[in-house]
């Protein structure tokens, strides 16, 4: 059976267990990271040299890095549905899991930590600024995609969904100014009617 480790509110791990709850997939997880320790004991460090999570075991095989994992598992389990078969549809899907790496993800991690987890070392005021700044812009850049297709990689939902989702998802929900973008607001609303979305994403910020 695969084995996921990480806690259920780490956006990393949502991503994992949000794209095996859509491929209908069993698992064993269990809580690492932060308050539930793990991560620093030896045997996690063979599984993960990063010692952060997810990680994941299927067999064999372990993977970290939950782009990767989504990755994996959408290809290996998802080939047609959430992995296009299609090798130009799933270069699309991919650019977008890496546009959400690159241009999304390190602003909405430094304004989660000081909006949310009201961390000291994340309420630079000018960084605060460039971030929202930042995140209206790249968002915008979503937005004008969504206005040609109901997802990010074309008319049907995708692997390319699920970690720009969860990002989303935290964007929506924190006290912070928001360019108005209707089609980024469609598409996160046709994301939280899927059952995978709301199981493991749609939580309160923590």
């Amino acid at each position: 059976m695969l084995k996921i480790w990480g806690r259920k509110n780490s956006i990393n791990v949502m991503k994992v267990l949000w794209c095996l709850e859509e491929l209908d997939l069993q698992y064993e997880r269990e809580d690492a990271g932060m308050q539930f320790g793990v991560v620093n004991e030896n045997y996690y460090g063979e599984l993960n040299p990063n010692r952060k999570v997810p990680t994941m075991k299927d067999g064999r095989l372990v993977l970290w890095e939950s782009n990767v994992i989504v990755r994996y598992l959408s290809a290996k389990y998802g080939l047609g549905t959430l992995c296009p078969e299609d090798a130009d549809k799933r270069a699309l899907a991919d650019q977008w899991m890496d546009w959400q790496q690159t241009s999304i993800h390190p602003d909405v991690t430094y304004l989660f930590w000081g909006v949310v987890r009201n961390s000291p070392d994340h309420k630079d005021p000018k960084r605060v600024n460039a971030a929202v700044k930042n995140l209206n812009s790249s968002w915008s850049i979503l937005d004008r995609q969504l206005e040609k297709t109901a997802f990010v990689a074309g008319d049907i939902f995708t692997m390319g969904d699920i970690p720009i989702g969860c990002a989303a998802w935290r964007w929506f929900n924190m006290d912070i100014e928001r360019s108005e973008l209707p089609n980024l607001v469609r598409w996160h609303e046709r994301l939280k009617q899927r059952t995978g979305f709301q199981n493991h994403v749609m939580q309160p910020l923590t």
